[in-house]
């Protein structure tokens, strides 16, 4: 179940991220040689500071992730389709991206879908609404991943 999946990643983003001040542990996906280009565009024009927050390194060293702060806020691109997600699925669209909110109901996982990638963006609840970090984010998205074409998520 993908609910188990985000409490497992959030766990796992809680719990690793102490293990150095400037070090945040976030599990690097594997995407195709297409995506993984994709991807490494993003995480490199990633803002140095995302929800006020400064980046920092992550482990396992990948250009596929990127974190700030502590607890971390992480992305994570070229990540699988959110197995929850299906075409009556709940969207938030902020600056044109469409992010899938997981959990439904207090969501701090979001995956922008409708672009050639899936990006993760998980922002722990200690940094309040996750708004600033959608748009920080999504801006960056917005400018290096393609948009499938329309209805497709």
């Amino acid at each position: 179940m993908r609910l188990r999946t985000v409490a497992a990643t959030a766990a796992a983003l809680t719990v690793l991220a102490g293990c150095a001040a400037d070090t945040a542990e976030v599990p690097a996906p594997s995407p195709d040689a297409e995506t993984a280009e994709l991807c490494r565009t993003l995480v490199q024009r990633l803002p140095d500071t995302v929800v006020g927050q400064e980046r920092v390194a992550t482990r396992p060293d990948s250009d596929h992730v990127a974190a700030w702060g502590d607890p971390p806020v992480a992305v994570r691109c070229g990540v699988e389709r959110p197995t929850e997600l299906a075409p009556d699925s709940h969207l938030r669209t902020v600056n044109g991206i469409a992010w899938f909110p997981e959990p439904g109901d207090r969501p701090t996982l979001f995956t922008a879908v409708g672009r050639e990638a899936y990006v993760e963006l998980d922002v722990p609840p200690s940094y309040g609404a996750p708004a600033r970090g959608l748009v920080e984010v999504g801006d960056v998205i917005a400018d290096t991943v393609p948009a499938l074409p329309d209805g497709e998520v």
